[in-house]
Protein backbone atom coordinates (compact mmCIF):
# COMPACT_ATOMS: atom_id res chain seq x y z
CA UNK A 1 0.00 0.00 0.00
CA UNK A 2 1.29 3.47 -0.94
CA UNK A 3 0.44 6.94 0.32
CA UNK A 4 0.22 9.93 -2.01
CA UNK A 5 0.34 13.37 -0.42
CA UNK A 6 -1.23 16.06 -2.61
CA UNK A 7 -1.08 19.05 -0.25
CA UNK A 8 0.30 21.62 -2.68
CA UNK A 9 -2.00 20.64 -5.53
CA UNK A 10 -5.26 20.32 -3.57
CA UNK A 11 -4.38 22.93 -0.95
CA UNK A 12 -3.74 25.43 -3.70
CA UNK A 13 -7.47 26.08 -3.94
CA UNK A 14 -7.04 28.20 -0.81
CA UNK A 15 -3.71 29.92 -1.57
CA UNK A 16 -4.21 30.28 -5.34
CA UNK A 17 -1.42 27.71 -5.64
CA UNK A 18 1.23 29.93 -4.05
CA UNK A 19 3.22 28.75 -1.03
CA UNK A 20 6.01 30.79 0.51
CA UNK A 21 9.61 29.55 0.51
CA UNK A 22 9.60 28.65 4.20
CA UNK A 23 6.51 26.45 3.86
CA UNK A 24 8.02 24.74 0.82
CA UNK A 25 11.31 24.12 2.63
CA UNK A 26 9.60 22.63 5.69
CA UNK A 27 7.28 20.54 3.54
CA UNK A 28 9.94 18.86 1.42
CA UNK A 29 12.39 18.35 4.29
CA UNK A 30 9.68 16.79 6.45
CA UNK A 31 8.09 14.65 3.74
CA UNK A 32 11.53 13.16 2.95
CA UNK A 33 11.61 11.75 6.49
CA UNK A 34 8.09 10.32 6.39
CA UNK A 35 6.66 7.10 4.88
CA UNK A 36 5.06 8.96 1.98
CA UNK A 37 5.61 7.28 -1.38
CA UNK A 38 4.42 9.91 -3.86
CA UNK A 39 3.92 13.67 -3.69
CA UNK A 40 1.56 15.34 -6.14
CA UNK A 41 3.02 18.81 -6.30
CA UNK A 42 0.58 20.61 -8.55
CA UNK A 43 -1.16 20.92 -11.86
CA UNK A 44 0.42 21.14 -15.28
CA UNK A 45 -1.92 23.48 -17.09
CA UNK A 46 -2.45 25.28 -20.33
CA UNK A 47 -2.89 29.04 -20.05
CA UNK A 48 -5.91 30.18 -18.03
CA UNK A 49 -7.31 33.68 -17.60
CA UNK A 50 -6.49 35.60 -14.45
CA UNK A 51 -3.82 34.90 -11.86
CA UNK A 52 -2.99 31.43 -10.63
CA UNK A 53 0.17 30.70 -8.72
CA UNK A 54 3.26 28.56 -9.08
CA UNK A 55 1.73 25.15 -8.42
CA UNK A 56 -1.18 25.72 -10.79
CA UNK A 57 1.30 25.58 -13.65
CA UNK A 58 4.28 23.92 -11.89
CA UNK A 59 6.84 25.20 -14.41
CA UNK A 60 9.91 23.22 -15.38
CA UNK A 61 12.30 25.10 -13.10
CA UNK A 62 9.98 24.40 -10.16
CA UNK A 63 9.87 20.69 -11.00
CA UNK A 64 13.66 20.57 -11.37
CA UNK A 65 14.09 22.15 -7.94
CA UNK A 66 11.57 19.75 -6.39
CA UNK A 67 13.43 16.81 -7.93
CA UNK A 68 16.59 18.01 -6.18
CA UNK A 69 14.80 18.47 -2.87
CA UNK A 70 12.90 15.20 -2.54
CA UNK A 71 13.52 11.48 -2.50
CA UNK A 72 9.89 10.71 -3.31
CA UNK A 73 8.15 9.91 -6.57
CA UNK A 74 6.67 13.05 -8.10
CA UNK A 75 3.20 13.33 -9.60
CA UNK A 76 1.44 16.13 -11.43
CA UNK A 77 -2.26 16.39 -12.28
CA UNK A 78 -3.91 17.46 -15.50
CA UNK A 79 -7.59 18.30 -15.84
CA UNK A 80 -9.22 16.42 -18.70
CA UNK A 81 -11.86 19.10 -19.24
CA UNK A 82 -9.24 21.69 -20.23
CA UNK A 83 -6.45 19.57 -21.72
CA UNK A 84 -6.50 17.97 -25.16
CA UNK A 85 -4.08 15.51 -26.77
CA UNK A 86 -2.48 18.33 -28.75
CA UNK A 87 -1.52 20.02 -25.44
CA UNK A 88 0.36 17.05 -24.01
CA UNK A 89 3.66 17.65 -25.76
CA UNK A 90 3.76 21.20 -24.42
CA UNK A 91 2.81 20.02 -20.91
CA UNK A 92 4.95 16.87 -20.62
CA UNK A 93 7.86 16.69 -23.03
CA UNK A 94 10.14 19.04 -21.09
CA UNK A 95 9.40 17.60 -17.66
CA UNK A 96 9.50 13.83 -18.11
CA UNK A 97 12.89 13.60 -16.36
CA UNK A 98 11.37 15.21 -13.25
CA UNK A 99 8.04 13.38 -12.85
CA UNK A 100 6.96 9.78 -12.39
CA UNK A 101 3.17 9.86 -12.49
CA UNK A 102 0.55 11.87 -14.38
CA UNK A 103 -2.90 11.84 -12.86
CA UNK A 104 -5.93 12.79 -14.92
CA UNK A 105 -8.90 14.42 -13.20
CA UNK A 106 -11.92 13.17 -15.13
CA UNK A 107 -15.68 13.36 -14.87
CA UNK A 108 -17.45 9.98 -15.18
CA UNK A 109 -19.06 10.85 -18.50
CA UNK A 110 -15.65 11.70 -20.00
CA UNK A 111 -13.69 8.55 -19.17
CA UNK A 112 -13.25 7.54 -22.80
CA UNK A 113 -11.81 10.94 -23.71
CA UNK A 114 -9.50 10.56 -20.73
CA UNK A 115 -8.50 7.10 -21.95
CA UNK A 116 -7.34 8.68 -25.19
CA UNK A 117 -5.21 11.08 -23.13
CA UNK A 118 -3.83 8.18 -21.11
CA UNK A 119 -2.74 6.31 -24.23
CA UNK A 120 -0.90 9.40 -25.42
CA UNK A 121 0.74 9.98 -22.03
CA UNK A 122 1.99 6.39 -22.00
CA UNK A 123 4.15 7.28 -25.01
CA UNK A 124 6.24 9.43 -22.65
CA UNK A 125 7.02 6.35 -20.52
CA UNK A 126 5.15 7.78 -17.54
CA UNK A 127 2.74 6.13 -15.14
CA UNK A 128 -0.88 7.23 -15.48
CA UNK A 129 -3.69 7.44 -12.95
CA UNK A 130 -7.38 8.02 -13.61
CA UNK A 131 -8.96 10.17 -10.90
CA UNK A 132 -12.65 9.56 -11.60
CA UNK A 133 -14.71 12.10 -9.70
CA UNK A 134 -18.20 12.11 -8.15
CA UNK A 135 -18.05 8.61 -6.63
CA UNK A 136 -21.48 8.97 -5.03
CA UNK A 137 -22.98 9.53 -8.51
CA UNK A 138 -21.25 6.66 -10.33
CA UNK A 139 -24.40 4.56 -10.65
CA UNK A 140 -25.72 7.14 -13.14
CA UNK A 141 -22.88 6.54 -15.60
CA UNK A 142 -22.67 3.37 -17.64
CA UNK A 143 -19.43 4.75 -19.13
CA UNK A 144 -17.55 3.60 -16.03
CA UNK A 145 -18.70 -0.01 -16.49
CA UNK A 146 -17.73 0.10 -20.15
CA UNK A 147 -14.28 1.62 -19.70
CA UNK A 148 -13.03 -0.61 -16.88
CA UNK A 149 -12.18 -3.65 -19.06
CA UNK A 150 -10.20 -1.37 -21.41
CA UNK A 151 -7.82 0.11 -18.84
CA UNK A 152 -5.27 -2.67 -18.59
CA UNK A 153 -1.92 -1.60 -20.00
CA UNK A 154 -3.13 1.98 -20.48
CA UNK A 155 -3.66 3.10 -16.88
CA UNK A 156 -1.63 2.20 -13.78
CA UNK A 157 -4.06 3.40 -11.11
CA UNK A 158 -7.81 3.81 -11.17
CA UNK A 159 -8.96 6.23 -8.46
CA UNK A 160 -12.31 6.47 -6.76
CA UNK A 161 -12.71 10.15 -5.86
CA UNK A 162 -15.34 11.04 -3.28
CA UNK A 163 -15.72 14.57 -4.65
CA UNK A 164 -18.64 15.51 -2.43
CA UNK A 165 -17.32 13.85 0.72
CA UNK A 166 -20.64 12.05 0.91
CA UNK A 167 -20.13 8.29 0.73
CA UNK A 168 -20.16 5.73 3.54
CA UNK A 169 -17.75 2.82 4.15
CA UNK A 170 -20.06 0.09 2.81
CA UNK A 171 -20.41 2.01 -0.45
CA UNK A 172 -16.63 2.41 -0.72
CA UNK A 173 -16.11 -1.30 -0.16
CA UNK A 174 -18.77 -2.24 -2.70
CA UNK A 175 -17.38 0.04 -5.41
CA UNK A 176 -13.76 -0.98 -4.94
CA UNK A 177 -14.63 -4.64 -5.05
CA UNK A 178 -16.65 -4.04 -8.20
CA UNK A 179 -13.81 -2.14 -9.90
CA UNK A 180 -11.34 -4.88 -8.98
CA UNK A 181 -13.64 -7.49 -10.48
CA UNK A 182 -13.61 -5.67 -13.83
CA UNK A 183 -9.94 -4.70 -14.21
CA UNK A 184 -6.47 -5.71 -13.07
CA UNK A 185 -5.43 -2.04 -12.71
CA UNK A 186 -4.46 -1.02 -9.18
CA UNK A 187 -7.10 0.96 -7.30
CA UNK A 188 -6.67 4.24 -5.41
CA UNK A 189 -8.96 6.26 -3.16
CA UNK A 190 -9.23 10.02 -2.61
CA UNK A 191 -11.59 10.94 0.22
CA UNK A 192 -13.03 14.33 1.11
CA UNK A 193 -13.98 15.06 4.67
CA UNK A 194 -17.37 16.81 4.51
CA UNK A 195 -19.03 14.41 6.91
CA UNK A 196 -15.74 13.45 8.58
CA UNK A 197 -15.55 9.98 7.05
CA UNK A 198 -12.34 10.48 5.07
CA UNK A 199 -10.32 8.34 7.48
CA UNK A 200 -12.74 5.45 7.88
CA UNK A 201 -13.49 5.45 4.16
CA UNK A 202 -9.77 5.35 3.37
CA UNK A 203 -9.17 2.51 5.82
CA UNK A 204 -12.13 0.67 4.32
CA UNK A 205 -10.69 1.23 0.85
CA UNK A 206 -7.41 -0.32 1.99
CA UNK A 207 -9.22 -3.35 3.42
CA UNK A 208 -11.13 -3.74 0.14
CA UNK A 209 -7.93 -3.78 -1.89
CA UNK A 210 -6.98 -0.17 -2.68
CA UNK A 211 -3.21 0.15 -2.95
CA UNK A 212 -2.87 3.94 -3.13
CA UNK A 213 -4.44 6.40 -0.67
CA UNK A 214 -4.46 10.19 -0.97
CA UNK A 215 -4.03 12.59 1.93
CA UNK A 216 -2.88 16.14 2.67
CA UNK A 217 -1.14 17.83 5.58
CA UNK A 218 -3.81 19.04 8.06
CA UNK A 219 -6.38 17.93 5.48
CA UNK A 220 -5.70 21.05 3.40
CA UNK A 221 -7.80 20.88 0.25
CA UNK A 222 -10.71 22.24 -1.65
CA UNK A 223 -13.79 22.97 0.43
CA UNK A 224 -13.99 20.74 3.48
CA UNK A 225 -10.59 19.27 2.71
CA UNK A 226 -9.22 15.75 2.67
CA UNK A 227 -7.91 12.95 4.81
CA UNK A 228 -5.20 14.36 7.09
CA UNK A 229 -1.78 12.90 6.34
CA UNK A 230 -0.77 13.17 9.99
CA UNK A 231 -3.89 11.26 11.04
CA UNK A 232 -3.39 8.49 8.50
CA UNK A 233 0.27 8.05 9.45
CA UNK A 234 -0.57 8.01 13.17
CA UNK A 235 -3.20 5.30 12.62
CA UNK A 236 -0.92 3.19 10.41
CA UNK A 237 1.89 3.54 12.93
CA UNK A 238 -0.40 2.07 15.56
CA UNK A 239 -2.19 -0.59 13.51
CA UNK A 240 0.48 -1.66 11.02
CA UNK A 241 3.67 -0.65 12.86
CA UNK A 242 4.70 1.64 10.00
CA UNK A 243 7.64 3.71 11.33
CA UNK A 244 6.88 7.43 11.54
CA UNK A 245 9.25 10.26 12.41
CA UNK A 246 6.86 12.20 14.61
CA UNK A 247 9.27 15.13 14.97
CA UNK A 248 9.18 15.66 11.20
CA UNK A 249 5.42 15.10 11.14
CA UNK A 250 4.94 17.62 13.93
CA UNK A 251 7.07 20.25 12.20
CA UNK A 252 5.20 20.12 8.89
CA UNK A 253 1.81 19.92 10.59
CA UNK A 254 2.60 22.99 12.70
CA UNK A 255 3.64 24.95 9.61
CA UNK A 256 0.37 24.20 7.83
CA UNK A 257 -1.67 24.77 10.99
CA UNK A 258 -0.61 28.41 10.79
CA UNK A 259 -1.95 28.54 7.23
CA UNK A 260 -5.18 26.93 8.40
CA UNK A 261 -5.75 29.75 10.87
CA UNK A 262 -5.59 32.15 7.93
CA UNK A 263 -7.72 30.23 5.39
CA UNK A 264 -9.92 28.15 7.71
CA UNK A 265 -10.33 25.00 5.63
CA UNK A 266 -12.06 21.98 7.08
CA UNK A 267 -15.61 20.83 7.41
CA UNK A 268 -18.47 22.95 8.73
CA UNK A 269 -22.24 22.78 8.66
CA UNK A 270 -22.57 23.93 5.01
CA UNK A 271 -19.98 21.40 3.88
CA UNK A 272 -21.74 18.69 5.86
CA UNK A 273 -25.06 19.52 4.20
CA UNK A 274 -23.46 19.69 0.75
CA UNK A 275 -21.81 16.33 1.42
CA UNK A 276 -25.02 14.63 2.48
CA UNK A 277 -26.77 16.03 -0.60
CA UNK A 278 -23.83 15.30 -2.97
CA UNK A 279 -23.49 18.94 -4.01
CA UNK A 280 -20.35 20.45 -5.56
CA UNK A 281 -17.99 22.15 -3.13
CA UNK A 282 -16.99 25.00 -5.44
CA UNK A 283 -20.03 27.17 -4.66
CA UNK A 284 -20.05 26.22 -1.00
CA UNK A 285 -16.38 27.16 -0.68
CA UNK A 286 -17.08 30.55 -2.25
CA UNK A 287 -20.16 31.19 -0.08
CA UNK A 288 -18.46 30.17 3.16
CA UNK A 289 -15.55 32.50 2.41
CA UNK A 290 -17.85 35.50 1.94
CA UNK A 291 -18.13 37.69 5.01
CA UNK A 292 -21.77 38.51 4.35
CA UNK A 293 -23.00 34.92 3.97
CA UNK A 294 -23.74 33.35 7.34
CA UNK A 295 -23.74 29.59 7.89
CA UNK A 296 -27.54 29.62 8.15
CA UNK A 297 -27.96 31.36 4.81
CA UNK A 298 -25.56 28.96 3.10
CA UNK A 299 -27.40 25.97 4.52
CA UNK A 300 -30.71 27.45 3.39
CA UNK A 301 -29.34 27.88 -0.10
CA UNK A 302 -28.19 24.26 -0.14
CA UNK A 303 -31.58 23.10 1.05
CA UNK A 304 -33.34 25.42 -1.41
CA UNK A 305 -35.69 26.59 1.36
CA UNK A 306 -35.96 30.19 0.24
CA UNK A 307 -33.78 30.66 -2.83
CA UNK A 308 -36.70 30.11 -5.24
CA UNK A 309 -39.54 31.65 -3.19
CA UNK A 310 -41.06 34.59 -4.97
CA UNK A 311 -42.36 37.82 -3.47
CA UNK A 312 -44.25 40.71 -4.99
CA UNK A 313 -42.16 42.71 -7.42
CA UNK A 314 -41.09 46.04 -5.99
CA UNK A 315 -42.86 48.99 -7.60
CA UNK A 316 -42.02 52.54 -6.46
CA UNK A 317 -45.02 54.30 -4.94
CA UNK A 318 -43.30 57.55 -4.09
CA UNK A 319 -40.72 59.84 -5.68
CA UNK A 320 -37.59 61.05 -3.94
CA UNK A 321 -34.87 63.44 -4.98
CA UNK A 322 -32.23 61.83 -2.81
CA UNK A 323 -31.42 58.50 -1.17
CA UNK A 324 -29.13 57.87 1.78
CA UNK A 325 -27.50 54.42 1.57
CA UNK A 326 -26.23 53.27 4.95
CA UNK A 327 -23.59 50.58 5.25
CA UNK A 328 -22.32 48.71 8.28
CA UNK A 329 -19.28 50.88 9.02
CA UNK A 330 -18.70 52.83 12.21
CA UNK A 331 -18.91 56.23 10.53
CA UNK A 332 -22.69 55.79 10.24
CA UNK A 333 -22.75 55.69 14.06
CA UNK A 334 -20.01 58.20 14.80
CA UNK A 335 -21.71 60.90 12.71
CA UNK A 336 -25.31 59.81 13.27
CA UNK A 337 -26.40 63.02 15.04
CA UNK A 338 -25.43 65.12 12.03
CA UNK A 339 -26.91 62.61 9.59
CA UNK A 340 -30.22 62.52 11.47
CA UNK A 341 -30.29 66.32 11.41
CA UNK A 342 -29.73 66.21 7.67
CA UNK A 343 -32.54 63.68 7.21
CA UNK A 344 -34.98 65.91 9.07
CA UNK A 345 -33.95 68.94 7.00
CA UNK A 346 -34.36 67.12 3.69
CA UNK A 347 -37.98 66.59 2.64
CA UNK A 348 -37.54 64.37 -0.42
CA UNK A 349 -35.09 61.77 0.85
CA UNK A 350 -35.33 58.08 1.71
CA UNK A 351 -33.02 55.78 3.65
CA UNK A 352 -31.73 52.52 2.16
CA UNK A 353 -30.04 50.17 4.60
CA UNK A 354 -27.49 48.16 2.66
CA UNK A 355 -26.81 46.60 6.06
CA UNK A 356 -29.20 46.73 8.98
CA UNK A 357 -26.27 46.71 11.43
CA UNK A 358 -26.73 50.43 12.14
CA UNK A 359 -30.47 50.57 11.52
CA UNK A 360 -31.51 50.98 15.15
CA UNK A 361 -29.84 54.39 15.34
CA UNK A 362 -32.04 55.62 12.49
CA UNK A 363 -35.26 53.89 13.52
CA UNK A 364 -37.04 57.10 14.60
CA UNK A 365 -36.34 59.18 11.52
CA UNK A 366 -39.41 60.30 9.58
CA UNK A 367 -37.77 59.38 6.25
CA UNK A 368 -39.07 56.30 4.46
CA UNK A 369 -36.77 53.33 5.01
CA UNK A 370 -35.84 50.32 2.88
CA UNK A 371 -33.89 47.28 4.04
CA UNK A 372 -31.84 45.14 1.67
CA UNK A 373 -32.10 41.45 2.56
CA UNK A 374 -29.48 38.90 1.58
CA UNK A 375 -28.90 35.58 3.28
CA UNK A 376 -29.31 35.97 7.03
CA UNK A 377 -29.94 39.72 7.12
CA UNK A 378 -33.50 39.08 8.28
CA UNK A 379 -32.18 37.59 11.51
CA UNK A 380 -30.06 40.67 12.05
CA UNK A 381 -33.17 42.85 11.64
CA UNK A 382 -34.90 40.81 14.35
CA UNK A 383 -31.95 41.35 16.70
CA UNK A 384 -31.60 45.06 15.92
CA UNK A 385 -35.27 45.90 16.42
CA UNK A 386 -36.02 43.25 19.07
CA UNK A 387 -39.70 43.55 18.19
CA UNK A 388 -41.05 43.68 14.64
CA UNK A 389 -44.62 44.48 15.67
CA UNK A 390 -44.15 48.12 14.72
CA UNK A 391 -41.62 47.63 11.95
CA UNK A 392 -41.70 50.69 9.73
CA UNK A 393 -40.14 50.03 6.37
CA UNK A 394 -40.01 47.83 3.31
CA UNK A 395 -37.64 44.90 2.73
CA UNK A 396 -36.08 44.39 -0.67
CA UNK A 397 -34.72 41.08 -1.97
CA UNK A 398 -32.61 40.35 -5.04
CA UNK A 399 -34.54 38.98 -8.03
CA UNK A 400 -35.38 35.30 -8.37
CA UNK A 401 -33.83 32.87 -8.84
CA UNK A 402 -31.61 33.81 -5.90
CA UNK A 403 -28.22 32.24 -5.41
CA UNK A 404 -28.37 32.46 -1.65
CA UNK A 405 -31.20 31.30 0.58
CA UNK A 406 -32.71 34.39 2.22
CA UNK A 407 -34.43 34.43 5.58
CA UNK A 408 -37.49 36.67 5.82
CA UNK A 409 -39.12 37.02 9.26
CA UNK A 410 -42.80 36.13 9.08
CA UNK A 411 -43.88 39.42 10.66
CA UNK A 412 -42.41 41.45 7.81
CA UNK A 413 -43.17 39.13 4.90
CA UNK A 414 -46.12 41.30 3.83
CA UNK A 415 -43.80 44.31 3.37
CA UNK A 416 -41.12 42.31 1.58
CA UNK A 417 -40.62 42.73 -2.15
CA UNK A 418 -38.12 41.53 -4.72
CA UNK A 419 -36.43 43.49 -7.46
CA UNK A 420 -37.38 42.55 -10.98
CA UNK A 421 -33.75 42.75 -12.06
CA UNK A 422 -30.34 44.10 -11.20
CA UNK A 423 -29.31 45.61 -14.50
CA UNK A 424 -26.57 48.14 -13.76
CA UNK A 425 -23.91 45.47 -13.12
CA UNK A 426 -23.05 41.89 -14.03
CA UNK A 427 -20.62 41.41 -11.15
CA UNK A 428 -22.98 40.10 -8.48
CA UNK A 429 -26.69 40.10 -7.73
CA UNK A 430 -26.89 38.71 -4.18
CA UNK A 431 -25.09 41.70 -2.67
CA UNK A 432 -26.39 44.23 -0.16
CA UNK A 433 -24.74 47.09 -2.02
CA UNK A 434 -25.91 45.92 -5.45
CA UNK A 435 -29.51 45.75 -4.17
CA UNK A 436 -29.24 49.20 -2.60
CA UNK A 437 -27.83 50.73 -5.77
CA UNK A 438 -30.45 49.10 -8.00
CA UNK A 439 -33.17 50.26 -5.62
CA UNK A 440 -31.95 53.86 -5.88
CA UNK A 441 -32.13 53.49 -9.66
CA UNK A 442 -35.68 52.13 -9.44
CA UNK A 443 -36.64 55.06 -7.21
CA UNK A 444 -35.27 57.43 -9.88
CA UNK A 445 -33.43 59.61 -7.39
CA UNK A 446 -31.14 62.38 -8.61
CA UNK A 447 -28.54 62.01 -5.88
CA UNK A 448 -27.27 59.26 -3.57
CA UNK A 449 -25.45 59.88 -0.29
CA UNK A 450 -23.34 57.15 1.29
CA UNK A 451 -22.35 56.59 4.89
CA UNK A 452 -20.95 53.55 6.68
CA UNK A 453 -18.79 52.51 3.73
CA UNK A 454 -15.56 53.01 5.64
CA UNK A 455 -13.20 50.60 3.86
CA UNK A 456 -10.43 48.84 5.76
CA UNK A 457 -7.33 50.36 7.31
CA UNK A 458 -3.92 49.04 6.23
CA UNK A 459 -2.80 46.00 8.18
CA UNK A 460 -6.31 45.18 9.38
CA UNK A 461 -7.80 43.64 6.27
CA UNK A 462 -8.14 39.90 5.86
CA UNK A 463 -8.77 38.04 2.64
CA UNK A 464 -12.58 37.94 2.94
CA UNK A 465 -12.69 41.68 3.63
CA UNK A 466 -10.36 42.32 0.71
CA UNK A 467 -12.65 40.41 -1.65
CA UNK A 468 -15.69 42.37 -0.45
CA UNK A 469 -13.76 45.64 -0.71
CA UNK A 470 -12.74 44.91 -4.30
CA UNK A 471 -16.26 43.77 -5.20
CA UNK A 472 -17.69 47.03 -3.86
CA UNK A 473 -15.16 49.07 -5.84
CA UNK A 474 -16.38 47.39 -9.03
CA UNK A 475 -20.00 48.05 -8.07
CA UNK A 476 -19.28 51.75 -7.52
CA UNK A 477 -17.61 51.86 -10.93
CA UNK A 478 -20.66 50.30 -12.62
CA UNK A 479 -23.05 52.52 -10.67
CA UNK A 480 -21.20 55.62 -11.83
CA UNK A 481 -22.28 54.87 -15.40
CA UNK A 482 -25.96 55.48 -14.51
CA UNK A 483 -25.48 59.23 -14.36
CA UNK A 484 -26.71 59.59 -10.77
CA UNK A 485 -24.76 62.05 -8.64
CA UNK A 486 -23.32 60.28 -5.59
CA UNK A 487 -20.81 60.90 -2.84
CA UNK A 488 -19.84 59.79 0.65
CA UNK A 489 -20.80 62.22 3.41
CA UNK A 490 -18.62 60.56 6.06
CA UNK A 491 -14.97 59.39 5.92
CA UNK A 492 -14.21 56.50 3.59
CA UNK A 493 -11.19 54.62 2.26
CA UNK A 494 -13.01 53.90 -0.99
CA UNK A 495 -11.14 56.13 -3.42
CA UNK A 496 -13.80 55.41 -6.02
CA UNK A 497 -16.46 57.34 -4.05
CA UNK A 498 -16.44 61.13 -4.43
CA UNK A 499 -16.42 62.64 -0.95
CA UNK A 500 -18.39 65.42 0.66
CA UNK A 501 -19.13 66.25 4.28
CA UNK A 502 -22.39 65.88 6.12
CA UNK A 503 -21.49 68.99 8.08
CA UNK A 504 -21.17 71.02 4.91
CA UNK A 505 -24.74 70.04 4.02
CA UNK A 506 -26.31 71.21 7.29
Amino acid sequence: MKILDCTFRDGGYYTNWDFNENIQKIYFESINKLPIDIIEVGYRNIIHEGYQGEYFYTPINTLAQIKENTNKEIAILIDQKSVEKKDLDYLLSSCIQYIDLVRIAVKPENVFDALDLAKEIKKYDLKVAFNVMYLSEWDKYEEIDLVLPQLSGQVDYFYLVDSFGSVFPDFVREKIQYVKSKTDVEVGFHGHNNIELALVNSLTAMEAGATLIDSTITGMGRGAGNLKTELLLSVLNKTQKIPVDFDALSEVTSAFSNLKEEYNWGTSLPYMVSGIRSLPQKNVMEWVSKKFYSLNSVVRALNEDDSSNTYKTFTPKKEYKKALIIGGGKTAINHSSAILELLEAEKDICVIHASSKNANVYSNTSADQYFCLVGNEGLRIKKVFKSLDNFNGQCILPPTPRVMGTYVPEKISDVTYELEQIEFTKIVKDSHLAIAMQLSIELEVDEVLFTGFDGYADGKIVQKDQELFEENIKLFKDFSKKGITYHAITPTLYNSIPTNSVYKLL
